[in-house]
């Protein structure tokens, strides 16, 4: 089952428990997670969005089974067409603080959504003129967008997502393509790709860490 909502700057289609068969998103899809906290060993998955960036976001809310939701296989969601795509290593990630996305995916999906492109890694490692790398402040910046963070602190285990929420779940993926574009010129001009590009490969890895406790204390400190 799903439900088109129409905004004034984009198309939201929001799915039900698993991505329909057959939707192409292309090479490049954007990705985000919305969940019941911040805690990935701990928090369940209520929401995939993804784009192509095409101005439209398709929103996979996952339902618990006993809430009528897919039933679990071995501890993971049963969503095979979302799992497929974002294990399939022909496709490029772009996330936004991705160590968490990859983590939650880890957990709840049993899968490795690699390769990946995170911005806030790019932002940290060429905008060290600033300490703000939100996904606020760097489409503010770098593409002249306003985006609201108003719905982030919501409910998003509800039964049924209000239009405010699909349309703060959706600009979360609608300029990743584009903030990666200036991003990745941005690395070019300082020299710092090849080290970006050594961070992105090493990010399922540390997402791997945090889901056994490595967060605090981090393995590489002292």
């Amino acid at each position: 089952m799903g439900t088109t909502v129409f905004m004034p700057s984009a198309t939201i289609h929001l799915h039900r428990d698993d991505l329909p068969a057959g939707i192409s998103l292309g090479p490049v899809i954007a990705v985000d997670t919305e969940t019941m906290g911040l805690n990935p060993q701990r928090d369940r998955l209520c929401l995939v969005q993804l784009s192509a960036g095409d101005g439209a976001a398709h929103c996979v809310q996952i339902r618990p089974p006993h809430l009528g939701g897919p039933p679990r296989v071995n501890g993971h969601v049963d969503c095979p067409n979302l799992k497929a795509l974002l294990a399939d290593s022909a496709t490029l990630k772009l996330f936004h603080f991705a160590r968490f996305d990859l983590a939650i995916l880890r957990r709840e999906l049993g899968i490795d959504a690699a390769p990946v492109r995170c911005t806030k890694v790019a932002a940290k490692l060429v905008r060290t003129f600033t300490e703000r790398h939100g996904l606020k402040d760097l489409c503010r910046d770098l593409l002249g967008v306003e985006i609201s963070k108003q719905q982030q602190t919501s409910d998003w285990g509800a039964p049924e997502l209000t239009p405010e929420q699909l349309a703060y779940a959706a600009s979360d993926v609608l300029h990743l393509h584009a903030l990666w574009a200036r991003l990745e010129g941005l690395l070019r001009r300082e020299g710092r790709l090849d080290l970006a590009e050594e961070c992105f490969r090493f990010l399922p890895t540390r997402a791997a860490l945090d889901l056994l406790g490595y967060e605090d204390p981090d393995v590489f400190a002292h």
